[in-house]
């Protein structure tokens, strides 16, 4: 089976929210002993996991990352302060645990799945899925970072990963990524998918100085004018000037929204992906939490532009999933409201008639009367 028809296939399995559990999700929270809408975006985000999953009160009892770890040919053009091999080395370190995201990963209770999807090297682990399309992608500033049916491989080792860990019984998943230079294709996909200028997507990424970072946006236009990326095709776009990190986290999204799972959007990188996949699969977007605002320029445009509103902003620009699973307590913290909240009639309180409490607003805070 061709692999576009095989894509395509996976696209056409997401379906809408389903309207009659955000309804019961909102008749719930309009009962809790609250002022209707008083916990702001902790309901916006219960209302959306109850249309995701087609449960008024879903739980997550297994949650992943999914990391996505591969090499960029354009690192030779010294876009990054570190080595291409840095790579390889932060592959074994997510596998010993020892990463950022592998700390918050255990606090937030979910698993850390390290994918090679296109390292440059041989990393080997008993724990690592390896999964190669290629030995990391070709120098896009000297020509396409990979071929359309290497994207689309990737794309589709992004959708089995997250079929089979579903079938493990994970329901919930983290967008993660791992590669040096990696914030170099997602600016070139950032600029030329949402029509911002190059240098308004170009940022300091492993933390380039200001030279560095105009080099670095020296190199991505001449990679968009070498390849000549159709803005009207993100499979076009991905295969010229993305990476395979991006490609393998785009699959993860479709795979994600088709399997009625949510997909929290990590930083910069997975963005660009969410991106990517939005326009092959429109659909998917509902699916997306997108969980802080990273600090490198060029991600406030793309949230922008994907129109989502994202939970956290700590000034965070490391990636790795880092910032998507500190999300993942707001999550849970959602789901407990809904679980463990008392309803005005479970707690015997009077005022609640399926509309507003008997509240009143004393200098912009809300006091229940009792």
């Amino acid at each position: 089976m061709e692999r576009e028809q095989q894509l395509n296939e996976w696209v056409q399995k997401i379906m809408a929210l389903d309207e009659d559990a955000q309804k019961k999700a909102t008749d719930h929270l309009n009962d809790l002993t609250k002022p209707p809408g008083s916990l702001g975006k902790l309901e916006e985000l219960t209302i959306r996991l109850a249309g995701i999953t087609g449960k008024s009160q879903p739980t997550f009892s297994k949650k992943a990352v999914i990391v996505m770890a591969s090499d960029h040919g354009v690192v030779e053009e010294g876009v990054s302060s570190f080595p291409a091999e840095v790579t390889q080395q932060m592959v074994h370190n997510f596998l010993a645990g020892g990463a950022a995201v592998n700390v918050l990963a255990r606090q937030a209770g979910a698993e850390v799945i390290c994918v090679d999807i296109g390292v440059n090297g041989e990393p080997d682990h008993p724990e690592l899925v390896s999964r190669p399309v290629r030995k990391g992608t070709a120098n896009m500033a000297k020509g396409s970072a990979m071929s359309r049916e290497e994207a689309l491989q990737a794309i589709l080792t992004g959708i089995d990963i997250v079929q089979e860990s579903v079938n493990k019984g994970f329901t919930l998943f983290v967008t993660g990524e791992m590669g040096i230079g990696n914030t170099t294709p997602s600016a070139a996909v950032t600029s030329v998918l949402t029509g911002v200028s190059v240098q308004e997507a170009t940022g300091r990424g492993t933390g380039l100085d200001n030279a560095g970072v105009q080099h670095k946006a020296n190199v991505i236009a001449r990679a968009i004018q070498q390849n000549q990326p159709n803005p009207k095709d993100p499979l076009d776009v991905l295969a010229k000037i993305g990476g395979l990190d991006i490609a393998g986290l785009t699959g993860v999204i479709i795979a994600s929204a088709a399997l009625k799972c949510p997909i929290v959007i990590d930083g910069y990188i997975s963005t660009a992906a969410a991106l990517v996949a939005s326009r092959i699969a429109p659909g998917c977007l509902d699916y997306m939490i997108a969980s802080h605002t990273s600090e490198e320029r060029g991600h406030a445009a793309l949230l922008q532009t994907l129109e989502l509103s994202p939970m956290l902003q700590l000034g965070m620009r490391l990636g790795e999933g880092t910032g998507g699973v500190l999300s993942l307590h707001l999550i849970e913290a959602a789901g407990r409201i809904m679980a463990e909240m008392a309803t005005f009639s479970s707690a015997g309180i009077s005022g609640s008639t399926g509309n507003s409490p008997v509240v009143e607003e004393e200098s912009n805070h809300e006091v229940m009367e009792s």
